[in-house]
């Protein structure tokens, strides 16, 4: 959602790019993780027709935060559970690509960026994001899926772009971002 205006402002009126949205009442839809994913990429799929050339997507800030197992809500507890574990997330990304592939667009997957160590809200563990983003990447290498490294991008300046204990980015931050993510989808657009 940070980078989605930085994008659009890329592209212009060269291209229609959009995010999901809540059909009633048009606003921005937080696509959160894989488990959500796996119930909405349909409706997703949908929207304005349903017809896409390119897909850039990711999944992975939401699956590692962390879940209280008795209420379900998030927790800043580190030893509760995170809201998918490794293998479910392999699982549910598995199945949200292999419908995005059946629409026929080209595919990008960004990976997770960067969680700082400390006070983050769900606390959430900078490891996980390295062992999510590298499963992620095994699987869509399987695919043939082109991976946007928005991780590698951002860890250099992650202390000038991201706010403090926090997992969004400064605007600046959203722009360089917003500059990689146009950058991958022109890449496609224009090979």
């Amino acid at each position: 959602m940070g980078y989605l205006q930085g994008v659009k402002a890329f592209f212009g009126e060269s291209a229609v790019v959009m995010r999901p949205y809540i059909l009633k009442t048009g606003k921005g839809e937080n696509c959160e993780g894989t488990t959500r994913g796996v119930k909405a990429v349909h409706r997703w799929l949908a929207l304005e027709g349903g017809s896409w050339d390119i897909i850039h997507f990711n999944f992975g800030l939401h699956d590692i935060k962390r879940i209280n197992p008795n209420t379900k809500r998030n927790s800043d507890n580190p030893n509760h559970p995170p809201q998918a574990s490794l293998d479910l997330y392999i699982a549910q990304l598995r199945e949200i690509t292999q419908v995005l592939r059946k629409r026929g667009a080209k595919l990008i997957f960004a990976t997770t960026t960067p969680v700082p160590a400390g006070k983050v809200r769900p606390h959430r563990d900078p490891a996980d994001v390295l062992l999510y983003n590298q499963a992620a990447k095994d699987l869509m290498a399987e695919f043939q899926i082109q991976v946007n490294d928005l991780y590698a991008i951002a860890l250099p300046k992650l202390m000038e772009i991201q706010m403090p204990s926090n997992v969004h980015f400064t605007k600046e931050g959203s722009l360089i971002l917003a500059r990689q993510v146009a950058s991958a989808i022109q890449a496609e657009i224009n090979p």
